[in-house]
């Protein structure tokens, strides 16, 4: 590595760093002062307030990398502009593509330490900010679930009002199945006050219900004091899986959950695309970097302000860009795959046009 090589990429990594902590602090402030109000009502200890926000930390890390990996080659690029450093460079020899290599080299190497960070750390940690706020906030309570509703297989709907975590047993359950040829023909449902897992038998037992069949017009009651049902794909710790919201869910996870909405039936696009987006997002920072890095190397009038602005206005539409893409893809009208990649894609083709605009 040359000694410009080195001085760019201890430069950029420096202004990266600081960036992140400038946000940090300004997101736990702002959160800080959003939540006193919860804090001081719930009497929660201090202790598990700084819990919090140490593990609210790497989703706002995850969500900053992309901001201040571009305005950090924005202002390292910008100050050796004002001060002709760059000037110097250039009239070394040094092509516009060979500067913007380390930069480059640096925020595709944070892309990819970002598909663990924000596949891995960011939903572990999620997971405990979660648990926080039901715990000690009141805040999306699930000790016990409530109001639970999914599709178990193509032709099944389980519903349960509520649910305990601690003693395993589901109340007020209603389990219908449908005609395989008409799913709009219920032949079959379940209703009981009780419902209990059965680990040696690996079933759910049913307690003090009804069974109703229906066949063509007929419909026939059975009473029963215990029923065992043996095909019910979901286990206790599924149950609250179900009510698990995304953030929580890793890369694996998130894999095996749409894998198990495909099998019972479900849709499992919106999964999909949360697992795609969570690559797409990574590399945000290599697509910012290509798109401003060649704006902020060539001065022109407003200065190194004037830049800051274009690319943090560039860098909000992108973003916005990424959340319509989203938005689309939810509702069917495009690929997961493609709802995920394209901003980047877009971003990406504009990118190398301006840079071969700028080259010229």
């Amino acid at each position: 590595m040359k000694i410009i090589d080195r001085y760019l990429v201890t430069q950029f990594i420096q202004t990266i760093l600081f960036g992140l902590l400038v946000f940090t602090l300004i997101f736990v402030i702002i959160d800080m002062i959003e939540n006193l109000d919860d804090f001081i009502d719930e009497n929660v200890p201090n202790n598990i307030i700084i819990q919090y926000y140490i593990v609210f930390i790497p989703e706002i890390i995850r969500l900053m990398i992309p901001v201040a990996v571009l305005l950090a080659s924005l202002f390292v690029a910008g100050k050796m502009s004002n001060l002709n450093e760059l000037t110097a460079i250039r009239s070394a020899g040094v092509s516009l593509y060979r500067y913007m290599l380390p930069f480059i080299a640096v925020a595709f190497l944070i892309s990819i330490l970002s598909v663990y960070f924000g596949g891995y750390v960011v939903p572990m940690a999620n997971k405990q900010k979660v648990f926080i706020e039901r715990e000690y906030m009141n805040k999306g309570v699930v000790s016990s679930g409530s109001n639970i509703f999914f599709q178990d297989t193509k032709t099944r709907i389980v519903s349960i009002s509520t649910y305990n975590v601690n003693t395993e047993q589901a109340y007020r359950v209603s389990i219908q199945d449908f005609d395989e040829d008409d799913i709009t023909k219920m032949v079959m449902r379940y209703d009981a006050p009780r419902m209990r897992f059965d680990s040696s038998k690996q079933a759910w037992n049913l307690f003090n219900g009804t069974k109703r069949l229906f066949t063509d017009r007929k419909e026939t009651i059975e009473n029963y004091v215990l029923e065992t049902i043996e095909n019910l794909n979901f286990t206790p710790g599924e149950v609250i899986e179900k009510q698990r919201k995304t953030q929580e869910l890793n890369l694996s996870e998130l894999e095996l959950y749409a894998e198990n909405q495909l099998r019972s039936g479900n849709n499992p696009t919106r999964v999909l695309i949360e697992y795609h987006s969570r690559f797409a997002f990574a590399f945000a920072s290599v697509i910012t970097v290509l798109f401003g890095l060649p704006i902020s190397a060539n001065r022109r009038k407003g200065g190194l302000a004037l830049q800051f602005g274009i690319n943090l206005l560039i860098t909000f539409v992108y973003l916005v860009f990424m959340q319509i893409s989203k938005s689309f893809g939810k509702n069917g009208v495009l690929d997961p795959i493609l709802t995920a990649w394209f901003a980047n894609g877009v971003f990406l083709l504009a990118a190398i046009i301006n840079l071969i605009r700028v080259r010229r």
